[in-house]
């Protein structure tokens, strides 16, 4: 934390730059605009926006971080919307696909049953045969073996494609799942809201629109669930912009989005593999814009699986409080290329967060302490 002395001369610093008005603003809790988020992407002054999306994070946070004991599971990569982004994807018969059976997911579960897991994290592709009981008796099975658990399970693009698929609306989809066990939503799915990027990357997929509505009909129903950006390929900063302003206005309109996840597009493998690689710079601007933009989000999280360990932790700096967690395994980046450990013990966690001087905080997906401060990791 900046204090002292070294405030008062950071703060001179940032009133200097090109960026005082936001500045002003920022320091006056005052809410950016459009303007403002175009400005700070089109900027190069790295440190002063870090400087000042800091701000906000130590306004909200202090010098905690969080982290989750979680596990992901990924039930099937078998997709009928072949979007060109995505290295995890398969079709029906295609070679390296996988459709795992409720028995083969709670054989997971049971290899596990003896660590302080709090939360179970389940998505998959959009299946074209799966029938609806499956996706009711998989968490059904889950929550059996491990009442205690929250299970955050499908995106938006999957629940809408089971309401398609079986006739329902979205909400008797949501309903069903909720009744089931079901408590969160992930926030994968979102990719860039943008029409123009979606017709060249995604276009069998949900609309940015369609995503939306689908958050808005979870949080109608006390449903909480997560929001994401996946930056770094095709999409304009203006788009970037238009995308966590159409977050914002969500937020303000229902208040059931808990944290915020920049994604960092990962290339190999995919059909766009030929772009060049994203920047630290980019990842570390990204984080720090959606937490000056962001202002109704109480969490901005810094993915370790796509971003790095390292990289996560300088990222507490510019704006980000949350690490996501142990994870376990994880095969949607590292198909398409993250270098990073598929899992980390909780006492590597703990160490990366106190390393970056900050305290850490067990939490759970709703952002509960787990443990009280001064407790061992486990």
């Amino acid at each position: 934390m900046i204090s002292g002395q070294n405030t008062d001369i950071a703060q001179r610093w940032v009133k200097r730059s090109e960026l005082a008005e936001i500045y002003e603003k920022v320091f006056a809790g005052q809410r950016l605009s459009r303007e403002d988020g175009l400005r700070l992407f089109e900027s190069r002054d790295l440190l002063t926006i870090g400087f000042l999306a800091n701000l906000l994070r130590e306004r909200l946070h202090g010098q905690q971080t969080y982290w989750i004991y979680n596990q992901h599971i990924n039930y099937s990569n078998i997709c009928i919307n072949g979007c060109r982004f995505c290295a995890f994807s398969r079709v029906n018969g295609e070679e390296g696909g996988f459709s795992l059976t409720v028995d083969q997911i709670a054989n997971k579960v049971r290899e596990r049953l003896h660590e302080p897991i709090t939360e179970i994290h389940i998505v998959g592709g959009c299946h074209p045969d799966l029938p609806f009981s499956y996706y009711l008796d998989l968490v059904g099975t889950i929550k059996e073996m491990r009442p205690e658990v929250t299970v955050k399970a499908f995106t938006g693009v999957e629940i809408a494609h089971l309401a398609q698929k079986e006739g329902l609306a979205i909400s008797e989809v949501l309903l069903a799942l909720k009744e089931a066990g079901v408590e969160a939503l992930p926030g994968g799915g979102a990719e860039v809201f943008s029409n123009r990027v979606r017709k060249l990357l995604c276009p069998e997929k949900l609309s940015g629109n369609g995503w939306l509505e689908v958050a808005k009909a979870a949080h109608q129903l006390g449903m909480r669930s997560n929001a994401t950006l996946l930056y770094g390929h095709l999409e304009t900063a203006a788009e970037r912009v238009d995308h966590l302003l159409a977050l914002r206005k969500a937020q303000d309109e229902t208040g059931g989005f808990i944290t915020f996840i920049p994604l960092a597009f990962q290339s190999a493998n995919t059909g766009i593999s030929d772009l060049q690689p994203r920047t630290g710079f980019a990842d570390l601007k990204t984080i720090a814009v959606s937490r000056l933009l962001l202002d109704n989000f109480a969490h901005i999280k810094a993915y370790w699986i796509m971003l790095g360990t390292k990289m996560a932790q300088v990222a507490l700096y510019f704006g980000a409080d949350d690490l996501d967690g142990t994870v376990m395994e994880e095969r949607i980046g590292h198909m398409a290329g993250a270098s990073s450990a598929e899992a980390l013990t909780p006492e590597e966690l703990e160490n990366l967060i106190r390393a970056a001087g900050h305290e850490p905080v067990e939490r759970d997906t709703f952002f509960r302490p787990v443990r009280t401060k001064g407790d061992a990791a486990i």
